[in-house]
């Protein structure tokens, strides 16, 4: 099973639905999602 994707779009693909819920953490600035977030939005 290859877990590497080429970017934040390819690892959602399939996986996202209207309604659910996300919870991402991190510490301050550093710890965030960035590249995540923006692609779920």
């Amino acid at each position: 099973m290859n877990k590497v994707f080429a970017n934040a779009e390819a690892a959602l693909d399939g996986l996202l639905f209207e309604g659910m819920t996300i919870a991402a953490g991190g510490f301050g600035l550093c710890g965030i999602p960035e590249l995540l977030l923006q692609a779920i939005k």
